[in-house]
């Protein structure tokens, strides 16, 4: 399905595309970032709260990262602060980074088990299908800040994976 090169591109592609965010977010004035805007997780800083809050949740399975301490139903408040989520955004990024840079075959070909509050039960599932689910969920809601961020006038610059990401074309 995947393979480690696979895993690595997508690391590039989500720290960089984050960076182009959090840059255009942070010309939004925090009233207006925390504002309801109809998104699934309510405003953009709730929708990146999410997204960080879902990061962190596959890092820790996945490698020594700290899980969350709230559940997935408040991880749209999970940090209040915009400067305080944007640090972690960048450490989270440069922790994904190292680990998709040790990702091997014959880890991806693996799988894991864990307990899913959203589920409410222990699943098991394939690595390499779990990888690509995290990449397809960031990809997912950060198209939900793009949309959030492009309606408050703002900008981040080519999204297309292949413009952003150096050496892949």
């Amino acid at each position: 399905m995947i393979d480690p090169a696979y895993v690595r591109t997508m690391a590039a592609y989500n720290e960089e595309m984050n960076r182009r965010i959090y840059q255009a977010a942070a010309r939004i004035p925090d009233e207006e970032r925390r504002a309801p805007q109809g998104a699934f997780w309510g405003s953009l800083h709730g929708t990146l709260c999410h997204l960080v809050w879902g990061d962190s949740m596959w890092l820790s399975r996945f490698a020594d990262w700290p899980k969350p301490d709230v559940k997935i139903t408040r991880s749209a408040a999970m940090i209040e602060d915009f400067s305080t989520l944007a640090a972690v955004r960048e450490e989270l990024d440069t922790a994904i980074s190292r680990w998709a840079a040790g990702v091997d075959e014959a880890w991806l070909a693996g799988e894991i088990t864990w307990f899913s509050g959203g589920a409410n039960r222990e699943v098991t599932g394939p690595r390499e299908l779990l990888v690509t689910h995290m990449f397809n969920h960031q990809t997912h809601h950060r198209g939900q800040a793009h949309a959030l961020i492009t309606r408050a006038g703002e900008k981040t610059g080519d999204t297309d994976l292949f413009l952003v990401v150096p050496g892949i074309v």
